[in-house]
């Protein structure tokens, strides 16, 4: 089998990915998003994607490569990581109380073929509604402020939704069962 390539050193999708128990790398990809691009979500979800594996092409000849990007949209507004308390704090302020979704786009590239496939899976997402102590504590825990839409669904952000609506492994950041039927199409069988 092909030397697999995670291009992406987040903790939760090498976590995602190692329940494949498929043997794996973990490349970091210095490509640099831009969630300025006026595009629809769900394609700029894919450019971000495609641009992450394309990335690590080069120094990974013969390997399948896997790279994904998750954002968060709520009415017109796409919410990626915070990176400050403040950014946190405005956007789950935007989020407590509404519904929102969560997109994930997905590339997978075949660096001896040429071969690339590009697809994006979304979840909805019910946010109780936050009091302002509330979003305060959550943000003292630094947990939302490399997060998607400010908040880890997976960890104690659990405590500020409702419902999920969708692939638990999606919001995540690496929709898991897509991702085992789209490798077949490589020769990598999950099961």
């Amino acid at each position: 089998m092909k030397k697999i390539i995670l291009a992406s050193t987040s903790p939760r999708r090498k976590e995602i990915l190692e329940k494949t128990r498929l043997p794996f790398e973990v490349r970091e990809s210095n490509y640099e998003e831009d969630m300025t691009l006026d595009l629809p979500p769900e394609e700029l979800v894919e450019f971000l994607s495609q641009g992450k594996a394309r990335a690590v092409v080069a120094a990974n000849p013969d390997a399948i490569i896997i790279a994904a990007d998750t954002f968060v949209v709520h009415e017109h507004h796409r919410l990626g990581k915070p990176k400050t308390a403040e950014r946190a704090r405005e956007m789950l302020q935007l989020l407590s109380g509404t519904t929102h979704e969560l997109i994930t786009g997905v590339t997978i590239i075949d660096t001896q073929s040429g071969r690339e496939r590009t697809f994006h899976e979304s979840v909805r997402v019910h946010m109780a509604a936050l009091s302002p102590e509330t979003i305060d504590a959550y943000i003292a825990t630094g947990e939302p402020l490399d997060r998607a839409g400010a908040y880890a669904l997976q960890e104690l952000g659990a405590l500020l939704i409702e419902k999920i609506d969708g692939d638990f492994f999606t919001a995540m950041g690496l929709p898991l069962r897509r991702l085992a039927q789209e490798l077949e199409a490589f020769g990598v069988r999950v099961l």
